[in-house]
């Protein structure tokens, strides 16, 4: 369009991934408070002399300006910086905890997961997601169940959110001993599939207390219920996104890396059948690797 020039406008977000682009630049995917999930072209971040590149790093929230059409109607849908400034970035804080950056990157691919939309307004996962990195890098309940309240309160703002004080088919209220990841949750014997979980009682009460920010509750669960609730929400969680996250097997869940299942559910957990030639929730945790691995798929 002849004389067309972008429209710049502002908005806050939350850095969840970079990649490389040509020699200097980069583009940045961005979860935006009023627009949703967009990518945007950082040009010559990665250049020495850039005086914006370290606000762009991943887990950060910046304020920033964009040129581009914020409805993405005109022009191309990649928009760009423009100028950034850095509200609080989470990121420094957790090189060198890698517990912590593991999560994180389990908690960023999950919100790009969430968003399959670009420029779809979203502020309830917005601020779910600033506030888990916040949470982190406060550390002041565990790694795992900051990730794992995060996983479960963005499936109840997805419509996925697990059945844990009805059965998930015929809706009998009360405690039910199974779990089906299928079926969507607590199931009673009636309903009990063929291959159900039967997860401890305080694994699902550890579900709802997570759910409902009962951290009292929560704080006070040993370390084996934290790892078999972990389990039932990653399997629930990828079950329902018909794919496995990458960054979830890497994160650090305390102890030695499993081999087997707990509970009928691998604690790293697992994509829906056919991810991994097995059942749903069915994939083996792999050998941990160093940060940088990590780094690597969250920058490229």
């Amino acid at each position: 369009m002849a004389g067309y020039r972008r429209q710049l406008y502002r908005d806050d977000a939350v850095v969840l991934r970079v990649q490389k682009l040509g020699e200097s630049d980069r583009i940045i995917t961005l979860l935006t408070r009023r627009h949703g999930r967009l990518r945007a072209v950082a040009r010559g971040v990665r250049r020495t002399t850039s005086k914006f590149g370290a606000r762009l790093e991943p887990f950060g929230h910046i304020d920033l300006q964009l040129a581009g059409d914020p409805k993405g109607n005109t022009g191309s849908s990649l928009h760009s910086v423009s100028q950034v400034e850095g509200i609080d970035l989470y990121g420094r804080r957790f090189l060198g905890d890698y517990p912590r950056y593991t999560a994180a990157s389990a908690i960023a691919e999950t919100a790009e997961r969430l968003t399959p939309v670009e420029r779809e307004p979203s502020l309830r996962l917005f601020q779910l997601t600033l506030g888990a990195l916040k949470a982190l890098s406060l550390g002041e309940h565990a790694t795992t169940l900051v990730l794992d309240a995060y996983l479960l309160r963005g499936m109840s703002l997805a419509g996925w959110a697990p059945a844990l004080t009805a059965c998930a088919v015929c809706g009998t209220p009360g405690r039910h001993r199974a779990f089906s990841v299928p079926a969507g949750g607590a199931v009673c014997p009636d309903c009990r599939p063929p291959g159900a979980a039967h997860p401890a009682p305080a694994t699902i009460d550890l579900m709802s207390a997570l759910t409902s920010g009962d951290w009292q509750v929560a704080d006070a669960t040993a370390t084996g219920v934290r790892r078999e609730c972990s389990g039932l929400v990653a399997a629930h969680l990828q079950w329902h996104l018909e794919r496995a996250l990458r960054s979830l097997p890497l994160v650090d869940r305390g102890g030695a890396p499993d081999t087997g299942p707990v509970g009928g559910v691998p604690v790293g957990g697992g994509g829906p059948a056919g991810d991994d030639g097995g059942a749903p929730g069915g994939r083996v945790v792999p050998p941990r690797v160093g940060v940088e691995g990590v780094d690597r798929e969250m920058t490229e």
